[in-house]
């Protein structure tokens, strides 16, 4: 199992290295398509060319969004790249979060009964904050709040939220009831682990 572990490591440092230098490009590419896009570059040169034929029908999905929301397409680029930059960001993140699942396992596995009890109680708290955390960035995006693949994220908190909903005001337009949760949950695990163990 260790050697999964180690495989896992190299995984994640190249993965690392090779977002990284994708970044970069990326950066670069932005850059000349915003030049290109806000006329910066000479729109009948090869580069603009290439960027309107090889760049820009890549970034159609990304411009229509930009338009809906109601921003300049010149800014589809930087677009793009922040959305590279926290799609990046996800799967550096769930990389490193299947390694922590596997290094809890394997520490759970050589405690025996006790262990698995350890492993099921801190998983278990661990998908109530990750749903907690799915349900508030969706939030920030209506068109997102609906979708399928985020439902079950509601499903698995409403449950706590509902009820701290009648106890903990809001703060203007904002609830904070995702907050206290999520602070709820860190106290309840650590009360769970203290009496089971």
């Amino acid at each position: 199992m260790n050697e999964v572990l180690v495989a896992l490591g190299v995984v994640s440092d190249t993965l690392r290295t090779l977002l990284l230098v994708g970044g970069i490009a990326f950066a670069g590419v932005a850059v000349v398509d915003w030049a290109v896009r806000t006329r910066r570059i000479n729109p009948f040169n090869g580069v603009a060319r290439f960027m309107r034929t090889h760049v820009d029908p890549r970034l159609a999905g990304v411009e229509r969004q930009v338009a809906r929301v109601g921003s300049h397409p010149s800014s589809t680029p930087w677009w793009a790249l922040v959305a590279y930059v926290v799609l990046a960001a996800l799967l550096l993140a769930a990389l490193d979060m299947v390694s922590t699942l596997l290094r809890e396992a394997i520490a759970a596995s050589s405690l025996g009964g006790a262990g698995l009890l350890v492993l099921v109680v801190s998983w278990t708290f661990g998908f109530l904050r990750l749903a907690l955390l799915v349900r508030v960035i969706a939030s920030w995006f209506p068109s997102l709040a609906s979708r399928r693949w985020i439902a079950w994220s509601v499903g698995a908190t409403e449950w706590m939220l509902r009820p701290l909903r009648r106890v903990v005001p809001s703060i203007g337009v904002m609830d904070i009831t995702p907050i206290v949760a999520y602070f709820a949950l860190q106290i309840a695990q650590s009360l769970v682990e203290n009496i089971l163990f």
